[in-house]
């Protein structure tokens, strides 16, 4: 076998398992001792996607170093591998001309009781301690796309927003912060394992240290962000009152918790439960600040599933749109499988088309099948199909393996599968380890998950023989490559079947598939401005507005449905106009209408990835 086959096929392996033992790599691929060197130089100097731990164990890091791959290629100087002591010179930014204005999200993490720590410990095995934590924190911001701005003792400045921003840098923010207090367990064990191994005590003789601890606080705001300092020292810094508050936040925050502010909070709502901690007043600043404890994920995967949930404005427009999807539904209960490839910007109604047409057929007889690919796994093999299984399957948190291994086997049974085939391939792909009573799989990684994708289209398959099946993929545009393998074998089964795929994407992702007959591209345009006028007045309940902001409202949202869904709300909400005998009025003179928060994480994204052009664009 080839060089290049064996590497491909160790990181296909490797970024499934996320860490894997050189023993267990050499029994895998019959590997000596020098080939397992010329691996590891491949796979951690070359490429940069793993690391060594211990000379024992190689560890995944795709995710973080594809993150400082993008930041690259928008002109940010490359980092060093790992986090800079509190003294070190912090990471410098791509050079700016101006400094800007934008909104950001900042997060402060703080380590809790770092004085008492020191005492106990020698200040070399402080500094392997903190060092150590530091490592932790920098790959999970990195993993969410965040930049950190300074070390400050023991403490992490981060900004989420720049120099790249998300349309979701709030809740990138937030999942980070959990993320962080989901390592803590793992952290504290490598933690006393290290100051053990420096004092040279037995292995049976545990060192007992208090367990680290930290604190977290996250805001967001506007800020002017650019280079400051003198000619041999500069740093990116984010000016404004954003940074200070997120501090201030962070040591209102209990041991081990993540707080937000109000502004962080609505702009993250739905995604995550929370609990109110109410008003408090937060030094420097003279307005009381709404403070909210995050608890956990809520589950939800979209801002669309959040809006439905509060109520969807009346749909606008899209009769043509409709329509089409209607007519490919019925040619798919007949047997003539259809797939309709759904383009459109961010905002544009991709989403909404998708749920007009599961409420239209909700009374027929089908089954629906939804995936949703995820920015924050673009690097996942098969993620979006490892959620579906999971929610198919209906995992719970508290389920033991056995309990989750008994539930595929009584899933998969009534469909006719030899289950010692193919329970060991799904439960490869479900992390579940196997009893005894399965055989251990002896394929290479790359047959394995040919083997697997070809079971999933199979079980799709069966599905579609018992009723009209209809698989909805949302967010092309961020699926991991084997997904597109995976989705290129579905593609090709589905035209003698009852099935209807319905994939939606953004105007960047070109779909890798030829066409075919059974193939229907839809791009949805913009909408007219009678019909943005429509949406402005069902969004209001039937309140008109004055004029004058009507026509503002139409013109800076210039058509997208999201647009001007939430400047409307930002109009209602803000004060310009009260409400009188059914219809809305001016309370002062009509100031140019500023852009919701909202929408400013969407809008300076497409904004930085404007490059060179972006200054124009703003000045435009």
């Amino acid at each position: 076998m080839k060089f290049s086959t064996v590497v491909e096929q160790v990181l296909e392996l490797l970024q499934r398992q996320r860490r894997i033992s050189y023993r267990a790599l050499k029994r895998e691929f019959d590997l000596d001792d020098e080939y397992i060197e010329d691996l590891k130089t491949e796979l951690i100097q070359a490429r940069r996607l793993a690391r060594d731990e211990d000379g024992i164990v190689l560890v995944w890091t795709g995710e973080i170093e594809e993150g400082e791959k993008a930041k690259r290629g928008n002109g940010e100087k490359a980092k060093d591998s790992g986090p800079r002591t509190p003294e070190a010179k912090p990471q410098t930014l791509d050079a700016r001309h101006e400094a800007e204005r934008r909104q950001l999200t900042v997060m402060f993490c703080d380590l809790v009781g770092s004085t008492a720590l020191s005492e106990r410990l020698d200040p070399e095995e402080l500094r392997e301690v903190v060092q150590t934590y530091q490592e932790t924190c920098t790959a999970v911001v990195h993993r969410f796309d965040g930049y950190i701005a300074r070390y400050v003792g023991d403490a992490l400045l981060v900004y989420f927003g720049y120099p790249q921003a998300h349309e979701d840098d709030a809740q990138r923010a937030v999942r980070a912060g959990l993320e962080i207090l989901a390592e803590l367990p793992r952290l504290n064990e490598q933690v006393q394992a290290t100051v053990g191994a420096r004092r040279r005590v037995p292995t049976e003789q545990a060192v007992t240290l208090p367990p680290l601890q930290v604190r977290i606080g996250i805001h967001t705001g506007l800020v002017v962000v650019g280079e400051l300092g003198g000619r041999d020292y500069r740093e990116a810094m984010a000016l404004g009152e954003t940074p200070n508050i997120a501090a201030r936040l962070q040591g209102l925050a209990e041991p081990d918790t993540v707080v937000m502010s109000g502004a962080t909070y609505r702009l993250s709502e739905g995604f995550f439960a929370c609990r109110s901690l109410g008003p408090h007043t937060v030094k420097g600043i003279s307005v009381p600040v709404d403070v909210y404890q995050v608890l956990e994920e809520s589950g939800v995967q979209s801002r669309f599933e959040v809006a439905t949930r509060t109520g969807l404005t009346p749909l606008v427009g899209r009769e043509q749109e409709v329509g089409l999807l209607w007519e490919r539904w019925k040619r798919a209960k007949e047997g003539a499988g259809q797939v309709v490839l759904l383009s459109g910007e961010a905002g544009i109604g991709k989403s909404r088309l998708v749920q007009v047409l599961k409420e239209r057929i909700a009374t027929e007889q089908h089954t629906r099948l939804e995936c949703r690919c995820s920015p924050y796994h673009q690097n996942s093999a098969l993620y979006p199909l490892i959620d579906l299984l999971q929610r198919v399957l209906q995992f719970q948190r508290e389920d033991s393996p056995e309990e989750k291994l008994r539930k595929l086997e009584s899933a998969l049974e009534p469909y006719g599968f030899a289950l010692p085939e193919v329970v060991p391939l799904f439960a490869s792909l479900l992390w579940l380890p196997l009893p005894e009573r399965y055989p251990l799989l002896t394929l290479t990684p790359q047959k394995q998950k040919e083997k697997t994708q070809q079971a999933i289209v199979t079980w799709l398959l069966k599905e579609a023989e018992r009723q009209a099946l209809l698989s909805a993929w949302e967010d092309l545009h961020w699926a991991d490559p084997s997904t597109l393998e995976f989705l290129d074998l579905l593609i090709a089964q589905a035209p003698t079947a009852r099935m209807y795929m319905l994939l939606t994407f953004r105007p960047e992702f070109t779909p890798p598939w030829a066409n075919r007959s059974h193939l229907t591209p839809l791009t949805l345009s913009r909408l007219p401005h009678t019909q943005a006028e429509v949406m402005v007045t069902r969004v209001t309940g039937g309140k008109v507005l004055p004029p004058e902001v009507l026509g503002q409202v139409v013109s800076k949202t210039d058509g997208v449905p999201l647009f001007v869904e939430e400047l409307t709300k930002m109009v209602v909400e803000s004060g310009l106009v009260r409400a009188a005998n059914g219809h809305y009025e001016l309370t002062g003179p009509l100031p140019p209408l500023a852009i919701p928060a909202t929408l400013q994480d969407s809008l300076m994204a497409r904004l930085d990835r404007l490059g060179t052009v972006k200054e124009v664009a703003q000045l435009g």
